[in-house]
């Protein structure tokens, strides 16, 4: 057991490891923290570094190597989600930390001290996860095809606590059209409740609310950088808590948000070359991963071709080879530079340039999409739709049809929320590239003076959080 110091030295000694909370302000770059005055006092008092990302810089990816310490060739998450080759079906957001392999942070904390103890507040994969306390969105899935907004928590008893302090949790603030501040703030405030009534060790919390406007807007918009302010503020409390406590503070991104104006359909262009098939229900086309020569799991800016045979492989170059929008084309030799060569990787992994991003779209009439299409569908869609922000601008009559969706939730009755566009030309940010500078790139702070160096890179921050916490 050591004995360490709190980090703001205002405190006395204690005995055990020192209580970290670890946030992921997602989207943080530097040119956003100059309108976040807390967290830029932070890193002034304390120490900041140019954090090094993954290939795919998106969040499972990313995540999995800050708590594993290892590149996604090893943890094997490649991406937000893939083909599940075994099951012959695209799944984005799966929830199971059985998912992740190798040795987690946790892990590694309780060699050093046994009974150190972990609280998840929405980091992805945390459902299974070997931790002490555990809160992650799981909305209620009801026999009659409603969902409505919920979370799971462990232990079980917490759920109706966090529920009676502070509501239910506000799935639809967390992502969709009304994606906003009130699910950060969620968040937050549960954050500190497990803090303040349970003290755990180590504290790891997901603050989302960057990711919407940035998207939405560009990183530039002022309405982004208004954003960066607004959740600033309200971590504040959370960064007095913490003082106030003793408790270390570390702030990472996974990546940073840059401008993107192009669109690029990936899977329509495979559909051209006859390399992707569907098949028809209802006068709506499904993809078919099954049947198709080769297809894409479209992911912010990165996309994972999967080629059924290898004789295809050719074909299916040829059908992307001068596309615009994409800069590489991963094959073997590719990704096992970027440490992407992993069983779930496609044969061959697109990377845009820099202004583009990668839609999941593979039919060529809208008449003929899928109902889930202009739905928050975020489980059933064979790729990231960010369009899922918008309400669709081109309908009319999209407000009353949302406002008579919810009336019929209220009612306890069916509904469908049918409002997003199948527009995609409306989004202006993106990521999952390596970044081109540490200015558009993620970051870490600490509020421990010299913690970090000149550069961390993203496999050392497991290692980071153990010195930290005075077990290594």
């Amino acid at each position: 057991m050591s004995t360490q110091p709190s980090a703001q030295g205002a405190h006395p000694a204690r005995p055990g490891p020192t209580p970290l909370l670890v946030l992921d302000v997602v989207g943080l770059t530097p040119r956003l923290l100059d309108h976040m005055p807390h967290l830029k006092a932070l890193g002034r008092s304390g120490s900041r570094a140019p954090l090094g990302t993954v290939l795919p810089a998106v969040t499972c990816a990313a995540q999995s190597t800050f708590l594993t310490g290892t590149m996604p060739s090893e943890h094997g998450i490649v991406g937000n989600g893939w083909y599940f080759r075994e099951l012959g079906d695209v799944l984005l957001w799966r929830q199971h930390n059985g998912l992740v392999a190798g040795d987690k942070l946790w892990d590694a904390a309780r060699r050093a001290h046994p009974g150190y103890t972990v609280a998840n507040i929405c980091w992805w994969y945390a459902m299974g996860a070997d931790t002490d306390i555990t809160v992650t969105p799981r909305p209620v899935y009801y026999a009659d095809g409603r969902k409505e907004p919920d979370c799971y928590t462990r232990p079980a008893a917490l759920h109706d606590e966090l529920t009676e302090k502070l509501g239910t949790f506000p799935l639809f603030h967390f992502w969709g059209p009304g994606a906003d501040l009130v699910s950060s703030r969620w968040i937050i405030d549960a954050t500190r409740h497990i803090i303040r009534t349970r003290h755990p060790d180590l504290t790891l919390c997901y603050l989302p609310h960057l990711d919407y406007d940035l998207q939405r807007f560009g990183p530039d918009d002022p309405r982004s950088l208004k954003a960066a302010a607004d959740l600033d503020a309200a971590m504040a409390p959370l960064l007095d808590d913490a003082r106030a406590e003793g408790r270390t503070v570390v702030a990472l991104s996974e990546y940073g948000i840059t401008r993107v104006n192009r669109p690029v359909d990936i899977n329509r262009a495979l559909r051209r070359a006859g390399l992707l098939e569907v098949h028809t229900q209802d006068g709506m086309e499904y993809l078919d991963p099954m049947a198709s020569r080769a297809f894409a799991v479209a992911d912010h800016q990165i996309a994972h071709v999967y080629v059924r045979r290898p004789e295809d492989l050719d074909a299916t170059r040829a059908a992307l080879d001068g596309l615009p929008g994409i800069e590489q084309l991963l094959d073997d030799e590719g990704k096992k530079a970027h440490h992407l060569d992993h069983p779930r990787a496609g044969e061959l992994v697109a990377v845009a340039e820099p202004d583009a991003w990668f839609t999941y779209y593979y039919w060529l009439d809208d008449a003929r999409a899928p109902d889930f299409a202009q739905l928050v569908e975020i489980h059933r869609k064979p790729g990231y739709d960010p369009v899922e922000l918008f309400m669709d601008p081109l309908d009319p009559y999209v407000k009353i049809k949302a406002a008579t969706a919810l009336a019929r939730k209220k009612l306890g009755m069916r509904y469908r929320m049918a409002v997003v566009p199948l527009d995609p030309s409306p989004m202006r940010g993106s990521h999952g590239r390596l970044p081109a500078s540490d200015d558009d790139g993620p970051l870490l702070i600490c509020s421990t003076p010299r913690a970090v160096g000149d550069r961390i890179a993203a496999t050392d921050v497991k290692s980071l959080l153990l010195r930290l916490a005075g077990l290594t």
